[in-house]
């Protein structure tokens, strides 16, 4: 393609930096060559372009072919590495011995061969395996039908096509027509594709499935909500490429799945280049909706592209739930993961310090690193032709804005296996995801004279559960051993020498500073606990020596952010013990509900901290454990014909089972395929009052659906309800 000599942009490149998937020039209709056209030539008695059609219905079986038919979309989109029809009509029949045409794709304002961005399309005999080629498999009259094939590298986005026939005296082009533009996808049913999954049912999960599952709650209560991808919705798909335009993104570097994720992770956060989602775990939410209000990604990325600035507010599960979206979208299997007990390592010294002072009670000013209760990130699949043999397949990304990484709030892809194996040296992140999973919990004395004393060393706290969704069903699927071998293998310790060995800072060297086992042991349970009453907590003190013990127990209860950081302290209680030789004693502390209720945070986690010393040994004992209080539900119901085009009216219903009123009450409903997102809002619900909202939808997907919704208000939060549904296709006249 002619290229036009013009100024030098900052003296380094002859073109700008092709970097807008929707930035565009239009290809110019004639490209003459060695001066006008000769009296008496007519140039339009050459071949000339009358019609294309491009088989883009949903039925087509280029959308059926390329699983693309879900997408609500009406142009055509196709994999790359696959073939795929197009007709051409001429205006006269078409003789391959003197026409000569062929086929352009053209992405981006400033189109280089050399760069991917300009794909000019040969009509070859036969087609060949992993290059760009059109066969002719039909002449019929003036029109002619090509086999078109993709290379399994080309860039991933939203090409404009056009036909170009070759003169003697130039190049007769047919004119921009936005009809025929052709999206073109990552495609994980090709095996030269650097996402290439094996198996149906992994791909029809990780790609197709447009609805999820994602865990959170607390190791000893796991909680789990449906989040709607919609990656096949209305406008998301462009919405998805606008990501990587606002990211200037170059085009060039669209084809490559490690870049696409890396750039994705940076750009669903709005930390440090005006992303798609403002973090915020601060529980105030004055100026947007609650990150337990959303029940899927939809909204939120239509509402960034629309609006082209940030949506308030999300955390990790939003995060992980968005970029998933994007990455489905596009063609890369992707799926969320929560790690129950996740390290926020500040000082990346794979070791949580949870300093505390003399009397036990936890040093707020000493202790940095924080343990969320449970983390939300993802894994993308591809190929690491950039790493050794071995350390493809699911990579870890982290959208969730934690940790800098080259000077952007990014994190990934880090090779799952790379982690298991402690190769922490391979790019991209993997020793902050290393430590999110193995780090050790350590609890030390910050005595008067400025030393410190190591107490006790949990090594199995730290990443205790890994989970994801069963594929074809909503079930749980525990992965923790594809990021890290049982404690106490051998394989386990070598792990970690590796990471040692590639960089991972030395823990604190614990031996001969840890003191010996006390002959006292304790423990905690608190009963389940429902939002709005009172329950148990009993702390058990065992000893199991001959001597006679006394203890000073102390008992702190605290509001915490599911990130593990307090908020407040709610309950506080001391107590004396006496244990006699060879016995155990029980202590039972009433927990109130006035006590915790009027500063609950939305996810409703209470932080329990026992610390007890032994007055004639010294010795302190600490446990701590988080408990989840279980929320009302929202309950869906549906009546009318669960049937595609048929009127069905939905119903959500709420009874606020707490003691007071609920104000400024907002409830989200979603359902890919049934209903569009949407949402109403009640004043003021008085308690033991229920409340109804009716919608009456029509359900455009068959198949089994899901509705969604979810509620949040002033003083309530991470209130859900799902409905699972079989709707039918309609009946064929």
């Amino acid at each position: 393609m002619s290229e036009t000599s013009g100024p030098a942009f900052g003296g380094r490149r002859a073109l700008p930096r092709n970097a807008s998937n929707a930035a565009e020039d239009d290809l110019p209709t004639v490209e003459l060559q060695g001066g006008p056209v000769p009296r008496g030539v007519n140039l339009q008695d050459y071949l000339h372009v009358t019609n294309i059609h491009l088989f883009k219905e949903r039925w087509d079986t280029n959308k059926v072919d390329h699983h693309t038919d879900k997408y609500e979309n009406n142009k055509l989109i196709v994999r790359r590495g696959q073939s795929f029809f197009i007709q051409i009509d001429f205006n006269r029949p078409y003789d391959p011995r003197r026409d000569l045409f062929r086929v352009e794709y053209v992405i981006g304002r400033y189109p280089q061969e050399n760069k991917g961005t300009y794909i000019p399309v040969p009509i070859v005999p036969e087609l060949q395996r992993g290059k760009w080629g059109a066969e002719v498999i039909m002449r019929e009259n003036r029109s002619v039908r090509l086999s078109i094939q993709s290379s399994p590298e080309c860039i991933v986005g939203k090409f404009r096509m056009y036909v170009a026939v070759w003169t003697p005296y130039g190049i007769l082009r047919t004119s921009r027509n936005p009809e025929t533009d052709t999206y073109i996808l990552f495609n994980p049913w090709c095996e030269e594709d650097a996402v290439y999954l094996d198996g149906d049912k992994e791909r029809e999960e990780y790609v197709l499935n447009d609805i999820g599952v994602i865990f959170y709650g607390d190791f000893n209560d796991i909680k789990s909500r449906s989040w709607s991808y919609g990656q096949f919705e209305d406008g998301i798909l462009d919405a998805c490429l606008y990501v990587m335009d606002k990211a200037q993104m170059d085009l060039s570097g669209r084809g490559n799945p490690i870049k696409v994720s890396r750039v994705g992770s940076a750009m669903v956060n709005a930390k440090d280049d005006e992303g798609v989602l403002v973090g915020s775990w601060d529980n105030i939410y004055a100026y947007g909706v609650p990150p337990s209000a959303w029940t899927g990604s939809v909204d939120i990325l239509l509402e960034y592209q629309s609006t082209k600035s940030p949506v308030r507010y999300g955390q990790c599960w939003v995060f992980a739930g968005v970029f998933n979206t994007f990455l489905r979208c596009l063609g890369i299997p992707a799926r969320v993961i929560t790690n129950y007990f996740s390290a926020h390592d500040n000082d990346a010294n794979l070791q949580m310090d949870i300093f505390l002072e003399e009397d036990g009670n936890v040093n707020s000013k000493l202790t940095k690193d924080s343990v969320w209760n449970y983390h939300c990130w993802n894994e993308a699949w591809m190929t690491r032709p950039d790493l050794p043999v071995g350390f493809g397949g699911w990579q870890a990304v982290d959208s969730t804005p934690q940790e800098n990484s080259d000077g952007m709030y990014r994190c990934g892809p880090a090779s799952v296996q790379a982690i298991k194996h402690g190769h922490i040296c391979f790019q991209f992140d993997a020793p902050f995801v290393f430590a999110e999973v193995n780090s050790d919990l350590i609890y030390i004395t910050a005595k008067k004279d400025g030393t410190h004393v190591v107490e006790t060393v949990d090594t199995t706290h730290i990443g205790k559960l890994i989970v994801t969704k069963e594929v074809g069903g909503d079930g749980i699927k525990d992965i923790t051993d594809t990021y890290k071998f049982q404690e106490g293998q051998e394989e386990e310790r070598l792990a970690l020498e590796t990471a040692l060995m590639y960089g991972a800072k030395k823990p604190l060297n614990i031996e001969g500073i840890l003191k010996p086992r006390s002959d006292v042991d304790m423990n905690f349970d608190v009963e389940n606990a429902v939002l709005g009453r009172d329950f148990k907590l009993t702390i058990t003190f065992q000893n199991n020596s001959p001597r006679r013990y006394t203890l000073s127990a102390y008992l702190s209860g605290n509001i915490v952010f599911y990130t593990g950081v307090s908020k407040t302290e709610f309950k506080k209680e001391t107590f004396e013990v006496t244990l006699e030789p060879l016995s155990f004693k029980r202590e039972e502390v009433l927990i109130r509900a006035g006590e915790y209720m009027g500063q609950l945070l939305e996810q409703a986690y209470l932080h329990f901290f026992v610390t007890a010393r032994v007055n004639e040994s010294k010795d302190i004992l600490a446990k701590q454990k988080s408990t989840v209080l279980t929320i009302p539900q929202l309950i869906i119901k549906v009546r009318g014909a669960k049937m595609v085009g048929s009127d069905m009216v939905v119903t959500v219903e709420f009874t606020n089972p707490l003691k007071e009123a609920l104000r400024n009450v907002w409830i989200h409903l979603d359902g890919p395929g049934v209903i569009k997102p949407m949402r109403k809002m009640f004043r003021e619900i008085q308690p033991s009052a229920t409340i109804q909202w009716e919608e009456v939808c029509r359900p455009w997907v068959s198949g089994p659906r899901k509705l969604i919704a979810s509620m949040t208000s002033d003083s309530l939060r991470h209130v859900y309800g799902e409905l699972n549904l079989q709707i039918q296709r309609r009946p064929s006249a």
